[in-house]
């Protein structure tokens, strides 16, 4: 009780020295500095958590240049402060934050929370810059795993071989839910923003960091006025299995196409593609309708060609190859794009767009018998080692005796251990809708990671749910009040696709929904570079007439039945 009193006396002397000094601050200069920071530190702002004073450090940094696809590129001064911070009762806990301020001249009465991708928290110093161009104070946190630097994968498990449950709920939603906390409060602190302004909040991220703004989105409604989620990896549970459905099928049929077949199998396809929207420009924007237009006939038996390709630190070497798209190849291309059936015919989980590269089903060249074999997926097989065997495996060493059903076992079983914390996919977000938050959600249609659908699927749940007694087009409308999807054409995983070069980028989308939140603006498409200035919300879908010249956004009832996947392999609701 008295280390408790201590703290919250030397917060109102901390704060009060705060406001004393700000109205002399006048430069970055003035406000970075350990003693300046060391006032302003949020002390108090979350109940059983103990901000360390002496961890802060402060740095200056000038003529910065940030350069990303997901914000303008920009040159600016900015103040680094990163502090320290533990959790009560737990031994050995202590928990990074890193803030960026912009110069007090640039503030804009703003804060900005950024994801991690893949097993990671944080995108380092890719991603926090986007809260600085924005007028606002950018954070991330290494969520207590030892350092920025450190991802979730390597602390997942204790010694013991059991699940670290402390690192698990941080990486879920508790680690950024502590990060926006206190970097408003920091912000608030800061700059001497009175209690009477307000300071909007936003979360930018993609993939993983997707999934951490929805986990913050549903469980802590009035917590960020705006978020921008890309390509969200929640419904973990089927999400990280699903990436091994590829190689159970090329076990299944004992096919392993070599690279080049692959890749000649995918542009033929954005070929056969590209004019479904209206438009042939190399880019495929109606991937909805691929399946049901694409010439299989054309396909097989064209040639296909590529020189050798020395290995690399991301890549081995393969050799030169030549050769014809075989009748195995499609085989196992269609069973693909057809998602994951159990051994009843009942779907498990959906696949991704016809135009993606294959990402999980590449093969391994092997030199000593000069064929092609097996590769694992390491997103896949890292989850069932790690949080299914429990074992210290950044891969799983087989898929022997591994079946559809096997998968699907994993699955549900992954769901009912870890689904309040990874499956992110909570439907009702009335209270968020309530507190006057904004989502705009955007996946890429040629995503090969996270499929597409998964997006649909969610944005669906959502109308469901929230509005039962709507018809579809009214509940889309209802929904449109406060969370907007959009399909960004010939786009893969959280980037642009050398395949499709002249796709689109929502480069600016935080500053859309800054506008959508500030002043009202709700975005009716995104604008984008690429040969597709604009892109369409869901379930409206492009459609170029007039000869490719004229651009609309049209609804279409085929695209929203082939994005519209029945999950009947499950006795309980997938969201």
């Amino acid at each position: 009780m008295r280390n408790r009193q201590n703290i919250m006396r030397y917060s109102l002397w901390a704060y009060t020295l705060v406001l004393a000094s700000a109205s002399a601050t006048t430069s970055l200069s003035d406000i970075c500095t350990t003693a300046y920071a060391k006032k302003a530190l949020p002390v108090d702002a979350i109940h059983g958590v103990t901000v360390d004073p002496s961890s802060i450090s402060t740095s200056l940094v000038t003529n910065f240049t940030a350069s990303n696809i997901f914000y303008p590129t920009s040159t600016f001064d900015y103040c680094n402060v990163t502090f320290a911070y533990s959790h009560d009762g737990i031994d050995g806990d202590i928990v990074h934050v890193q803030y960026w301020l912009p110069a007090p001249g640039q503030f804009k009465n703003r804060y900005v929370s950024t994801g991690g991708g893949g097993w990671a928290i944080n995108s380092g110093s890719s991603s926090i810059p986007t809260g600085v161009i924005a007028g606002g104070v950018g954070g991330l946190t290494d969520g207590g795993f030892g350092s920025f630097n450190t991802q979730f994968s390597s602390v997942a498990l204790l010694e013991n071989g059991t699940i670290n449950w402390q690192a698990t709920y941080m990486f879920g939603y508790q680690a950024q839910h502590e990060l926006a906390v206190l970097g408003k409060q920091l912000t608030r602190n800061i700059y001497n923003v009175p209690s009477s302004e307000k300071i909007y909040s936003y979360y930018q991220g993609c993939s993983e960091g997707g999934r951490e703004g929805w986990s913050q989105v549903q469980r802590f409604p009035d917590q960020f006025d705006g978020v921008v989620a890309g390509a969200p990896a929640f419904r973990w549970a089927q999400q990280q299995t699903n990436h091994l459905t590829g190689n159970v099928i090329q076990k299944t049929l004992d096919y392993y196409s070599p690279s080049c077949e692959l890749e000649k199998i995918m542009n033929m396809t954005v070929a056969s593609c590209d004019p479904l929207d209206g438009k042939t420009d190399g880019i495929v924007s109606r991937s909805d309708l691929c399946l049901k237009n694409l010439n299989w006939d054309s396909i097989l038996g064209a040639s296909y060609s590529c020189p050798a390709v020395s290995g690399s630190p991301f890549a081995d070497a393969t050799p030169a190859q030549t050769g014809k798209v075989s009748a195995k190849a499609i085989e196992v291309i269609k069973t693909y794009w057809n998602g994951l059936l159990d051994s009843d015919g009942k779907r498990v989980y959906f696949s991704y767009q016809p135009g993606s590269t294959f990402d999980d089903l590449r093969s391994a060249y092997d030199s000593s018998t000069d064929s092609w074999k097996l590769d694992i997926s390491g997103l896949g097989g890292m989850w069932i080692g790690l949080f299914i065997d429990l074992l210290q495996e950044t891969n799983i060493p087989s898929l022997d005796g591994v079946t559809y059903d096997t998968l699907k076992e994993w699955m549900i079983f992954s769901q009912k251990k870890y689904g309040d914390i990874f499956q992110t996919t909570y439907p009702d977000l009335s209270e968020f809708q309530a507190a006057g938050g904004k989502v705009i959600h955007v996946h890429g249609e040629q995503d090969y990671s996270i499929p597409t659908a998964s997006s649909v699927r969610y944005w669906n749940s959502v109308r469901e749910v929230m509005f039962p007694g709507e018809s579809y087009s009214a509940g889309a409308a209802a929904v449109d009040d406060f969370y907007r999807l959009f399909l960004i054409p010939g786009v893969g995983h959280c980037g642009t696709n050398e395949y499709q070069p002249g796709a689109p980028w929502p480069q600016t989308t935080l500053q859309t929904l800054v506008d959508w939140v500030e002043n009202g603006k709700a975005p009716a498409t995104l604008a984008g570079s690429g040969e597709v200035e604009t892109m369409c919300r869901w379930p409206l879908r492009p459609l170029w007439t007039a000869n490719g010249k004229k651009f609309q956004c049209v609804h279409s009832q085929e695209s929203i039945d082939n994005f519209d996947y029945y999950l009947d392999a499950y006795k309980i609701p997938v969201y």
